[in-house]
């Protein structure tokens, strides 16, 4: 009797692999390309999720298959539900992915914000080394993502106020530095890289506020762009050398 049941057995339960596995990768396939590049911690707890279902679904042979789909695809709706609020709202993505840290600012490193993000030193070295950083001292900035990566940007000795001073300086580069000075205060702390001004045509009030900036100076600044409104900017962002990028809605981007 066990003889003739095991074939049965084994495949039915063939299908219901082959069947659970066509339903992950079309799940994870309509969760978008975000899910393979980068896993925040929301992402995260929904893929363990669909895994564990899918786990529970194939050793339990008695259990329907419409048990685990359902679940699933109610993960899958809550991931597109939430990935359509969170573009529309940086607020909830804060909420969701978080906010930077600055590990390294100007060579120095931020030892409270690493234990605060339990960061120890290993993992610093190691992904120094990995973006070809030899010393601590040639880092500029320095910042954990949200995903776990660390951005390193290093130092340029073009922007060193000795090498324009030694050297008699670059106009383009002195245009840009001074530009740098009158638009970015001193003691300015970069949470990211680039700051954004404006994002889905809504200003960013408090970066503006860090800059010590108001909206009448960044329309100033758009006006000479030649841009009229706000909501006509899908992305308009300032780095640390004070440059500015603008890129407009349904428009080729302007730097």
């Amino acid at each position: 009797m066990s003889r003739r049941r095991f074939p049965l057995e084994f495949w039915g339960l063939l299908i219901r692999t082959v069947i659970i596995y066509f339903v992950v990768f079309l799940i994870m396939r309509f969760m978008g390309k975000r899910e393979i590049g980068k896993l925040s911690v929301f992402d995260l707890v929904i893929s363990v999720m669909i895994a564990e279902i899918a786990v529970i679904v194939l050793e339990d042979m008695e259990r329907p298959l419409w048990s685990g789909i359902m679940p699933m695809a109610v993960l899958l709706i809550i991931q597109l539900g939430s990935a359509f609020m969170t573009m529309k709202s940086r607020k909830l993505r804060l909420l969701f992915d978080g906010k930077p840290s600055v590990i390294i600012e100007d060579g120095k490193l931020n030892s409270d914000v690493m234990r605060k993000q339990r960061y120890n030193l290993d993992d610093l070295m190691l992904q120094l080394r990995e973006n070809k950083i030899s010393a601590v001292s040639d880092v500029e900035f320095a910042i954990l993502e949200t995903s776990g990566k660390l951005s390193v940007i290093p130092k340029s000795n073009a922007d060193c106020p000795e090498d324009e001073a030694g050297s008699g300086g670059n106009e383009e580069t002195g245009a840009i530095n001074m530009e740098a000075k009158r638009v970015i205060p001193p003691k300015f702390r970069f949470e990211i890289l680039p700051i954004p001004l404006i994002m889905d045509g809504k200003v960013q009030d408090e970066n503006l506020e860090k800059l010590e900036k108001t909206r009448f100076w960044l329309k100033n600044v758009l006006q000479d762009e030649g841009v009229t409104d706000f909501k006509d900017v899908f992305l308009c962002t300032i780095d640390h050398k004070g440059k500015l990028f603008i890129d407009l809605n349904d428009r080729k981007p302007r730097f």
